[in-house]
């Protein structure tokens, strides 16, 4: 089938930086590209690659300048890789590149194809350097407040604080903005541990690359920079052997102790815990306690407490789904 396209726009996460870790069709988008474009410190990761190829560097706030220049030469019918470290889908030039072509009307009909290549993120990389803190329930936040309000920065910050979330900031520290560290330390402090793990890591598989690890307490201490991805804890997370680990809870239904992978008693292989869902919802309709009482006790909103209240009970059919993931 002969396509109907005369230009591409390859939007192509190049991972944390090394080339062992750059995927196959990143390093064949590359080739294929007429123009490669991006941030000069992104251009210089991939230089290797990029001999006979049109290079157009951008400064680092000239993120639309660099969707609108790659989009401008697609049209134009020149194969164009835009590059983002990480993913490009994860506070990337996937984003932006997007808002530019709809703005300018591009649809996926149109004669420009787009293609969005993955790579691996920031979190992903250095979780996978500090050892497994992401084996739980994660978020990410960027503290940069150059497009985001602070307060809405601030709010994420304490619902996923007060949620018991591992997170990766992201964006922590830069020449300019030193202070979103500190306020995001502050909010953690008003619901996690002071003692909670936190790992620093500066410049992940690169020359310069540096791994610390401190406690929500003295994270300020740190050596924290705009090329650090700070991961922080939650309740259960521990660092032994030099290693930063949150379990993924299996310790809650079966008996792991001395090699043991028995079910402890009341719990089921492959069945939801007894305080899952269905357990959760026959204790509270069996509790003599008011629906405020039982959303202080679980933290939850009193008006989903008594919207589930007033419901009959009726528990989902326990089928196994006991899968690793």
């Amino acid at each position: 089938m002969t396509s109907n396209k005369t230009g591409k726009i390859m939007l192509i996460g190049l991972g944390p930086g090394s080339q062992d870790y750059l995927t196959a069709r990143a390093r064949a988008a590359i080739a294929e590209a007429d123009t490669v474009i991006g941030y000069a410190t992104y251009i210089r990761l991939v230089k290797d690659l990029l001999d006979g190829k049109e290079i157009v560097k951008k400064a680092m706030t000239e993120e639309l300048d660099r969707a609108i220049e790659a989009y401008e030469r697609a049209r134009m019918g020149k194969k164009v890789a835009l590059v983002s470290s990480g993913d490009a889908g994860v506070y990337g030039m996937a984003g932006p590149t997007f808002e530019v072509l709809f703005q300018a009307g591009w649809t996926p009909d149109s004669d420009v194809e787009v293609e969005i290549i993955p790579g691996a993120s920031a979190l992903n990389t250095c979780a996978a350097l500090v050892g497994a803190p992401l084996t739980h329930d994660f978020c990410a936040i960027s503290l940069s407040d150059l497009l985001t309000p602070w307060p809405t920065i601030a709010r994420r910050l304490d619902a996923v604080a007060y949620a018991d979330f591992v997170v990766a900031l992201y964006n922590p520290k830069s020449g300019r903005r030193t202070r979103q560290i500190e306020e995001a330390q502050r909010i953690f402090l008003q619901h996690r541990n002071p003692q909670t793990p936190v790992a620093i890591v500066k410049s992940a598989y690169r020359p310069k690359q540096r791994i610390e690890f401190t406690t929500l307490e003295k994270m300020g201490e740190a050596d924290i920079g705009m090329l650090t991805t700070v991961l922080i804890g939650n309740s259960n997370t521990f660092v032994k052997h030099g290693l930063m680990v949150t379990p993924r809870g299996y310790a809650n239904k079966y008996a792991v102790e001395g090699g043991n992978s028995a079910a402890r008693a009341g719990e089921k292989a492959g069945h939801s815990l007894s305080s899952g869902l269905n357990g959760w919802l026959t204790a509270i309709h069996a509790s003599a306690k008011t629906a405020a009482e039982l959303a202080d006790e679980y933290r939850l909103p009193e008006s989903y407490i008594a919207a589930v209240l007033s419901e009959p009970l009726d528990l989902d059919e326990e089928v196994s789904d006991d899968v690793t993931e």
